[in-house]
C-alpha cells in the first residue's frame, strides 16, 4: 500500500498497491488533509476507485491515470457546485475496490439435504465444492455491502454467499429428479443450474460468481456401506458364487482361530449346497432364487475420554460398560450419522441406563 503526500498540506498523489490476497476494499487514508485540485489518481488493472462526498456516492474511476479536475469528476462537480474556474483543494473519501477474482472459496452443506430418489426413496445428501467471486459493480458493492468499512476482506461476504449457494443447491437438487447414483456424472450441469439461480441474488450485491464447482455429493456413511454390500452381492452372482465370495472375504480379514473356522465352515457349506443342487444347480436349467443380501453391520460407537477417543464398541459392549459403571449417562459418545459428540443419555444408548440407578444426590 502506497501513501504519497506532499510535504505541505494537500494530497498530490492517490493510489493503492495491494500486497494481500483477500482485501476487497481499502480506504485511502487522507489523515485529515484535503486533495489538491489536479492531483494524480492512479487506478491499476483489477481495481476501481470510488469517491464519496459527504456520505454520498460520487464518481467511479476504472483503470487508468487521471488528473482530478472538473472535466473528469462530473458527479463531484455537481454535488459541490463547482464552476469551470474552480482550482481549490477539496475533501472526499476515496475507496479502492479490487475487481479481480477471489478464487478457491469454499462452500458446503452444514446439514444434510433431504431429497426423494426414484430408486432409494427419501435420502439425505451432503455436498461441498469451491467457487470464485468478483466485484462487477463497484458502486453497488459500496452501497449494499461495504458502507464505511475502511478495509473489507473476502471473508466478510463469503459467509453470506455460502448461505445463498446452499439454499439454491438444496432447491435444485430436490427438484432435479436425477438419481443419486447418476449425480456424479451430472455435477457440471448441476453447477450451471445453480450458478444461473444464484446470479440475480449476488448481482444485488454488485458481485458475480465466474466459477462454481461441485466437488462431491455424498450419502450418509451407513447408506454407503449398504451400497457397498449390495455391489459385492451383485459381483458374487448366484448362491454358490456368493458363498465362495463370503468365505474368501472372511479368510482375508485378520482375526482369531474362530474366525478362520467360521470361514472354513462357510466354504464347506457352499460346496455342499452346490453339490446337493445337482443338475439343477449353477449349471442346470432351473435355479433357486439368490438369497437376499446380508443385513448391514450393527451400529458401532466411539467414546471420548480424557481428550482421547476409544472404540469402536458395539451396543452389547456398551451395555456391559454401563452395568459396571465405566459408561455413565454423561459420557460423551459419537456414532456415524451424528452431528457431534453428545452425552450417552441423549442418544439411543439411553435405554442402557434403564436398569442402572442414577448418581446419588449430593451430601448422601
Amino acid at each position: 500500500m502506497v501513501f504519497d503526500f506532499l510535504k505541505g498540506e494537500f494530497i498530490d498523489v492517490i493510489d493503492w498497491t495491494d500486497d494481500t490476497r483477500d482485501t476487497m476494499v481499502w480506504r485511502f487514508e487522507r489523515r485529515g488533509n484535503a486533495i489538491k485540485y489536479g492531483a494524480k489518481l492512479t487506478v491499476r488493472e483489477g481495481q476501481a476507485a470510488v469517491f464519496i462526498h459527504e456520505g454520498q456516492l460520487a464518481d467511479v474511476f476504472g483503470p487508468g491515470l487521471y488528473m482530478l479536475e472538473t472535466n473528469n469528476m462530473p458527479v463531484m462537480t455537481t454535488l459541490q457546485h463547482w464552476d469551470h474556474g474552480f482550482n481549490s483543494p477539496f475533501k472526499a473519501e476515496v475507496y479502492f475496490i479490487s475487481t479481480t477474482r477471489f478464487a478457491d472459496l469454499k462452500w458446503g452443506t452444514k446439514n444434510p439435504i433431504m431429497a426423494r430418489d426414484p430408486e432409494f426413496g427419501p435420502v439425505r445428501l451432503r455436498a461441498f465444492g469451491t467457487y470464485a467471486m468478483r466485484v462487477s459493480d463497484p458502486a453497488k458493492f459500496m452501497q449494499e455491502i461495504v458502507g464505511t468499512d475502511g478495509e473489507f476482506t473476502a471473508d466478510e461476504i463469503s459467509f453470506q454467499i455460502r448461505n445463498i449457494i446452499v439454499q439454491e443447491f438444496s432447491r435444485v437438487i430436490a427438484s432435479s429428479g436425477i438419481p443419486v447414483l447418476d449425480m456424479a456424472a451430472n455435477t457440471a450441469d448441476l453447477g450451471k443450474l445453480i450458478t444461473t439461480a444464484i446470479a440475480p441474488q449476488v448481482a444485488e450485491y454488485g458481485l458475480t460468481l465466474p466459477e462454481f464447482y461441485i466437488e462431491n455429493i455424498s450419502l450418509p456413511e451407513e447408506v454407503e456401506k449398504a451400497l457397498d454390500k449390495r455391489t459385492s452381492v451383485g459381483i458374487a452372482g448366484d448362491l454358490n458364487k456368493y458363498m465362495q465370495f463370503s468365505a474368501a472375504e472372511a479368510m482375508g480379514k485378520p482375526g482369531s482361530a474362530g474366525d478362520a473356522m467360521t470361514a472354513g465352515m462357510g466354504a464347506a457349506m457352499g460346496m455342499a449346497m452346490a453339490q446337493n443342487m445337482g443338475p439343477w444347480g449353477a449349471s442346470g436349467g432351473a435355479q433357486a432364487a439368490p438369497p437376499p443380501p446380508p443385513p448391514p453391520a450393527g451400529k458401532v460407537w466411539h467414546i471420548a475420554e480424557n481428550g482421547a477417543t476409544k472404540g469402536p464398541f458395539s451396543e452389547a459392549d456398551l451395555g456391559t460398560m454401563a452395568a459396571n459403571g465405566s459408561l455413565t449417562r454423561a459420557t460423551q459418545v459419537w456414532s456415524a450419522g451424528m452431528d457431534g459428540w453428545k452425552p450417552a443419555a441423549e442418544t439411543d444408548l439411553a435405554r442402557l441406563f434403564a436398569s442402572v440407578p442414577p448418581p446419588p444426590p449430593p451430601g448422601v
